[in-house]
């Protein structure tokens, strides 16, 4: 089945939809869609190729999943997942690599380097910053 008949099913009833009254553009929590909105770009449930960014288990660095061509019967084996713990530029450079260069999704590397630097931002320890002596002295 094609992934424009995929998505003319799917775009409005699937069970991955966040409706809310407040809520006025399309939101997903569907695996594999790397800015969580409900676009036919970034669904990760209709293309044969697709692209995930997600934390690692331990807390230190990303894990890069990419989708093979031949996992359509096995879904478990479906995925190919790397665990990028190196500094932030290395781990940059080798989503640039995997989804860019090697023409896997060149449309979907920006938005998986974004989602890779957000993740490692946050995985860094918040430093408490000293207060002046001269402003907490006054009252």
């Amino acid at each position: 089945m094609s992934a424009d008949l995929q998505w003319a099913i799917i775009r409005n009833s699937s069970c991955f939809l966040i409706k809310s009254r407040s809520v006025f553009k399309g939101f997903t929590r569907e695996p594999n869609n790397l800015k969580g909105l409900n676009s036919f770009r970034y669904n990760g449930l209709i293309h044969k190729k697709t692209v995930s960014v997600e934390p690692a288990a331990d807390g230190k660095g990303v894990v890069l999943t990419t989708r093979k061509k031949a996992g359509v019967r096995k879904p478990a084996k479906a995925f190919n997942k790397i665990t990028l713990k190196r500094d932030a530029r290395r781990t940059f450079s080798t989503i640039k690599k995997v989804v860019g260069k090697s023409r896997y999704r060149k449309d979907l590397s920006r938005a998986a380097v974004r989602r890779a630097s957000a993740i490692l931002r946050s995985q860094k320890p918040v430093v408490a910053r000293k207060v002046p002596r001269k402003a907490a002295a006054k009252p």
